[in-house]
């Protein structure tokens, strides 16, 4: 009997898992070099009820949290853009949650712009990076799950294909602008993140436009000078220009991670912004204890 009380009294003091939403985004790709393709997004996963995925994907499984077990938060930073004709932009880091007892999430970094001469295509990641002008296909997205969108093969007689997005193809429009993020209110109020970077122009053309949530736009070689990703939405880096000046890509934006749990944690590393109750936006890495 005195076994029996004691058991449950043990099991009292055991508390149940704590459920979170979670939005994990990587690091963008950067930019192509000379008339190159756009940055891809940063992978894009989340997991809040009546939003979107990357990649048209539904929301993903909430995170089960055990109190007392320190989770680690790894933010990816943004993929270099291309200085040589011969190296695509550099891909995006990944981001994601790890600890005890719970299957590891992570999100994949964004694929890099191809750029002029011998990598024309643009990589594969999280979302796609765009292809060159002079022949380049698009990335693929290549994470399991899907986490974004491909990236725009190169045009012939005008930019660079646009990098892809986590709401959208890069290039929709036609004209190497970078595809579309998406919006989460994860953290309480509405923001986009997770656009891809705008293909390089040209010969006074157009400059192209980043995909809206952060995604840079591409230089046009006259008054427009390729622009890197923002930091913190996973944005691809804008595209280098195909004239003498503005050849060289932009650099990818860095990633984020936020844990919306409704409870206040026991603990947090990394200096997490906490804009209400239970809601960590991680702009870098750290850990976080309930």
């Amino acid at each position: 009997m005195i076994g029996a009380i004691a058991a449950g009294a043990i099991s009292a003091f055991v508390q149940a898992p704590i459920t979170a939403d979670f939005l994990i985004i990587a690091g963008g790709g950067g930019g192509g070099k000379d008339g190159a393709g756009g940055g891809g997004a940063g992978g894009y996963l989340n997991s809040k009820t009546g939003e979107t995925s990357g990649g048209g994907q539904s929301p993903q499984t909430k995170l089960s949290l055990i109190v007392g077990t320190t989770y680690t938060l790894t933010v990816g930073n943004g993929g270099a853009g291309s200085t040589s004709g011969n190296s695509r932009g550099v891909a995006g880091g990944n981001s994601s949650i790890t600890g005890s007892g719970l299957t590891t999430v992570t999100s994949t970094g964004g694929g890099g712009g191809g750029s002029r001469d011998n990598a024309k295509d643009g990589g594969a990641g999280g979302s796609g990076g765009g292809g060159t002008r002079a022949g380049g296909t698009g990335g693929t997205p290549t994470a399991s799950p899907v986490q974004g969108y491909a990236g725009q093969g190169g045009l012939a007689t005008a930019p660079g294909g646009g990098g892809g997005g986590a709401g959208e193809l890069g290039g929709t429009d036609g004209q190497g602008d970078g595809g579309d993020g998406l919006d989460s209110a994860i953290s309480g109020s509405n923001v986009t993140r997770g656009g891809g970077g705008g293909g390089g122009a040209g010969d006074g053309s157009r400059a192209t436009v980043g995909g809206a949530g952060g995604g840079g736009a591409g230089g046009n070689g006259t008054s427009t000078a390729p622009v890197a990703g923002s930091n913190n939405t996973g944005g691809g880096g804008g595209a280098g220009s195909n004239e003498t000046v503005f050849v060289n890509g932009a650099a990818g934006g860095s990633g984020v991670v936020i844990i919306s749990a409704g409870v206040a944690a026991a603990s947090t590393t990394g200096s997490p912004t906490n804009p209400s109750l239970g809601i960590y936006i991680y702009n870098g890495d750290g850990t976080i204890t309930f």
